[in-house]
């Protein structure tokens, strides 16, 4: 089509082929908006930012009241989930042609309790004396050259900047973060903090979120939520526990390995006394028992501990397909298979570890 040209006389061959791709990429990511004939999408680097469907339903279920600022509006798609829970949504967008296409699918979507405007959200709390039962933000994290940022000083708008003019116009503030922000770093940055909640999809962490109150316990919640296809693995516990004393054992009869999520959290201690296991090794972040627990990750049953032994491996080694992890291993899984010439998949889990008394093995499991 590219070379074709654009059959549609008015609309050139770039605009209609950003509609093709953000059709394309809203199939799986915003369902709601794909099947709604009229939609209007922008171009991909906005796409790529926007909350998809699952997490901006998450966002809206932990916040309600009678009025919400979005101050860094975007696509629209958190606003639109936010006007279920909220009498009225302001949605602030700095691209006026994004703004545009933003408030044209809120009316296609009958989300008629949402107010779109292009401007600049921080300049509107400047110079408004309205105050917000909750302000939601989802800073740009792309600087002027459109290289990634990552971290809140370096985002658009800047929040450490902007934090006091934030709390002087609501008591309750909800921040969107890269996935890829360290919790401490993010902590260093802001004040008056009570929850982190880890976000991930399908074992891929999406979203880092912010809860703001004013008057905040010192007592900080991290929740760690992982969207399976059939379940949703929860995980909660306060910060200071990432501090409590460890249990260590050699392997068991059960291994566990916890989702993205909770690896994201640290909450490595606090998440083996909840669920009475016992972990391999300090920087192993893996776990077993004697007995099955549920487990907000993979469960696997031992088949064999084998010492890693190269030579030895290869003869012991009859698997030409199995699902390789390392976890505190010099050896990368690209090395691994490559060493003893074995295929991705199957039902057989190989992983290569470090115990206790630093003895390399290997973990030949079954999920169970």
């Amino acid at each position: 089509m590219a070379f074709q040209g654009s059959p549609f006389e008015g609309i050139s061959i770039q605009e209609l082929l950003v509609q093709i791709s953000g059709k394309k990429k809203a199939e799986k990511k915003l369902p709601l908006w794909f099947e709604k004939s009229g939609i209007i999408y922008p171009p991909n680097v906005n796409l790529e930012q926007t909350s998809s469907e699952i997490t901006a339903k998450y966002k809206a279920s932990l916040i309600q009241g009678h009025n919400l600022a979005d101050i860094t509006g975007g696509f629209g798609i958190d606003s639109y989930y936010f006007a279920e829970k909220f009498e009225q949504v302001r949605h602030f967008e700095l691209n006026p042609h994004l703004q545009e296409i933003a408030a044209h699918n809120f009316e296609l979507l009958g989300a008629k309790n949402v107010i779109s405007e292009a401007g600049d959200g921080i300049e509107f709390l400047k110079n408004t004396s309205e105050k917000f039962d909750w302000i939601y933000i989802d800073p740009s994290r792309r600087d002027e050259a459109g290289g990634r940022v990552f971290f809140l000083s370096d985002c658009l708008p800047n929040i450490p900047k902007n934090l006091e003019l934030l709390q002087e116009k609501t008591d309750s503030i909800l921040l969107k973060t890269s996935p890829l922000l360290d919790l401490q770093a993010g902590l260093r940055e802001l004040q008056n903090v009570h929850e982190i909640h880890i976000v991930a999809v399908e074992n891929d962490v999406k979203e880092l979120l912010w809860i703001f109150k004013k008057n905040v316990s010192e007592e900080i919640r991290i929740k760690t939520i992982n969207f399976q296809k059939k379940e949703k693995q929860l995980f909660e516990s306060s910060f200071d526990n990432a501090l409590i004393a460890e249990v260590y054992s050699d392997p068991e009869i059960f291994l566990y390995e916890p989702n993205a999520a909770i690896m994201k959290s640290g909450l490595f201690a606090a998440l083996g006394k909840e669920f009475g296991l016992k972990k391999l090794h300090p920087n192993t972040q893996l776990y077993t028992s004697e007995e099955p627990v549920e487990f907000p990750g993979r469960r696997f049953k031992i088949l064999q501990v084998l010492p890693f032994r190269k030579k030895h491996l290869k003869k012991d080694f009859q698997l030409k397909k199995a699902n390789i992890t390392t976890r505190n291993f010099p050896e990368t899984v690209a090395e691994l298979r490559s060493q003893f010439k074995i295929k991705d998949g199957g039902e057989n889990y190989l992983f290569f570890t470090t115990l206790l008394n630093e003895e390399k093995v290997v973990l030949l499991c079954q999920k169970s």
